[in-house]
């Protein structure tokens, strides 16, 4: 049975092509699957069946550690020279999702405090 190795729905494409490369350099057989017409199918990289899983989960469990210590290193580096993103720039720059986002909050609130206030 084919084994899941690496989701990428929702991955940027740069690490979707370090990926390859990683799996490539490595002689590592693989196969993809994508997302489907209409993106709600798995987008995934696989191993076949009868290939030994511990070589690449291995190669990418040390990939996923360095990808996210450099984006850590990245992150610490913009709140040190003060251009990290804030809350406030992102809500910002898309509006109309914030008001969205709070609005569903202050629903979900409200149902679920009325209950204690009237004795529903």
């Amino acid at each position: 049975m084919p084994l899941l190795l690496y989701k990428l729905n929702g991955i940027p494409e740069d690490e979707v092509i370090e990926v390859r490369r990683l799996l490539d350099e490595n002689d590592i057989n693989y196969y993809e699957t994508d997302a489907g017409r209409f993106g709600i199918s798995l987008a995934a990289i696989w191993l076949p069946d009868g290939v030994d899983p511990e070589p690449a989960t291995d190669l990418l469990d040390t990939y996923k550690q360095q990808r996210s210590q450099q984006a850590r290193d990245l992150y610490q580096q913009q709140q040190r020279d003060g251009t990290a993103e804030t809350f406030l720039q992102k809500a910002l720059h898309s509006p109309i999702r914030t008001v969205v986002y709070i609005a569903a909050i202050l629903t979900v609130l409200y149902f679920s405090i009325m209950p204690f206030f009237y004795g529903l």
